[in-house]
């Protein structure tokens, strides 16, 4: 991420890069099957989402109070009754027979249209394309080359690597990735490395990582608009998947969508790392375009220092307000506060440095591994994966652009002005994001250091998209 383009590489790369879309996009028309059930759809616009007419109907009130209903100190102060407690069970069993007949509808779009020959060419071509950006182009290389040869040798003919139940890459994506348990190790392995302080030193930069998370609400009016496009339909669960990508966060993209769209977790997990290794490419030209020359050179103070103390308390309070307001989020902070806190504590100091390094490399390859085994074409060559590639980059362009105004916004107010560069950060690409923050403002004032600001709006951004992801869940998947 830190290797230095010039123009005509940044150049080569978007050619390559418009190319693969553009195959993308004719295979997904001619190529591996239509939608599940698209052909029963009635092409008359609708107030509902296309797969939605079975899925609750969710008003203001009714949202407010399933979110009221899923809080931790709803659930300690009310006893279940017998009628709630058996239309829980048979949510559940509804949830596990929607999964079999999904995976039974999957294997009958593919036995009705079988993988070609040039079809597996093209997606061992990408898989090259995209170990050569990661090593060649230096394109966030501890991910993308894992997820590049993971791509390869799932698609190499007669391999049988991703193949049920013995090929090592099937093992790899069921032990790990299907059932969400690598994205918790992951999450725990963010905590141990995260240093909170900068947002505890200046909290007001929480409000950067918050106003990030637009692109992932405004993406779900985007998934309305391309129900209307031939060959693509997604219902609201999908939908919400599909939206954290805007986070720029892979394993709460996975964890999301294995909770509430498992059928699409393959093409959002491989879009939301593209998307994140893809920081560096994506996010200068918006944080140039919505700012001025003056905006990007204003320095900000030095942050206070933060006491051992607080580093102590704050994954603590995030823990128990957490518990307390949003159950449904607390996998995932659950995990970042416990990373974060063997760290700040000191005495596990093995632990703390085993979840950093060691566990934490050996979570991310096989993670990625387990993404780029989900790269055949029977799940990319399709027009609803298209969609979700195109939705995932409007997500994440939308968060980054909210991060910024948000920062303007707040300069109206604030007697001491923020680099706007910093609300960019507020995605929760950590600490990808904010490097880019302090590489755009370093290239307009080389003694301008933003790094320690923007890693508020970062970590905030992380807890944010993780909120996001609780609010998702406890409106749909409880």
């Amino acid at each position: 991420m830190e290797t230095v383009l010039n123009k005509n590489n940044k150049y080569k790369v978007f050619r390559a890069s418009a190319i693969v879309c553009l195959i993308a996009l004719s295979l997904s028309f001619v190529g591996c099957g239509k939608s599940s059930g698209s052909s029963n759809k009635s092409a008359a616009a609708t107030t509902i989402v296309k797969g939605s007419e079975g899925i609750k109907k969710i008003s203001v009130k009714s949202f407010f109070g399933n979110v009221a209903k899923n809080t931790g100190i709803y659930k300690m102060i009310h006893t279940p009754t017998p009628e709630e407690a058996a239309e829980e069970k048979a949510s559940k069993e509804q949830m596990e027979i929607v999964k079999e007949e999904q995976m039974a509808q999957a294997a009958a779009d593919l036995a009705a249209h079988p993988v070609q020959g040039w079809q597996r060419l093209v997606m061992l071509a990408i898989g090259f394309l995209i170990v050569y950006l990661g090593a060649a182009k230096g394109f966030e290389p501890l991910l993308l080359i894992p997820i590049g040869f993971g791509t390869i040798l799932v698609n190499i003919p007669g391999a049988g690597m991703g193949d049920g139940p013995d090929g090592m890459l099937h093992i790899i994506y069921s032990a790990g990735v299907g059932n969400e348990f690598f994205p918790m190790l992951i999450f725990m392995g963010i905590g141990a490395m995260t240093d909170f302080g900068p947002l505890i030193a200046n909290p007001k930069t929480a409000l950067l990582g918050g106003a990030a998370q637009l692109g992932v609400f405004a993406t779900l009016f985007g998934v309305a608009s391309m129900n209307f496009i031939p060959g693509i339909d997604y219902n609201m669960k999908q939908a919400c998947a599909i939206a954290i990508i805007g986070g720029a966060d892979g394993p709460t993209s996975i964890y999301v969508s294995g909770k509430l769209a498992p059928e699409m977790m393959a093409v959002i997990a491989v879009a939301a790392y593209s998307y994140m290794a893809l920081v560096p490419m994506i996010q200068p030209p918006i944080m140039k375009l919505l700012t001025s020359k003056k905006e990007r050179t204003i320095k900000m103070k030095q942050l206070r220092p933060v006491s051992k103390t607080e580093r102590i308390l704050f994954p603590l309070l995030l823990l128990v307000v957490t518990i307390l307001l949003l159950p449904p989020a607390a996998p995932l902070i659950g995990m970042l506060a416990f990373g974060n806190f063997i760290k700040e504590i000191g005495c596990v100091q093995r632990l703390s440095k085993t979840v950093e390094n060691e566990l934490m490399n050996i979570v991310s390859i096989l993670l990625s591994l387990g993404v780029g085994s989900q790269m055949t074409p029977e799940k990319i060559m399709h027009a609803n994966s298209l969609g979700i590639i195109v939705l995932g980059l409007l997500a994440f362009c939308i968060a980054t652009m909210g991060g910024l105004i948000m920062a303007k916004i707040m300069n109206l107010f604030l007697k001491e002005k923020i680099n706007p560069l910093i609300g960019s950060a507020g995605v929760s690409a950590v600490p990808m994001a904010a490097r880019v923050a302090n590489k755009v403002g370093m290239s307009e004032d080389p003694t301008n250091f933003l790094l320690m600001h923007a890693m508020g709006p970062n970590v905030s951004g992380v807890i944010g998209t993780a909120i996001a992801a609780g609010v998702f869940i406890s409106t749909y998947g409880m």
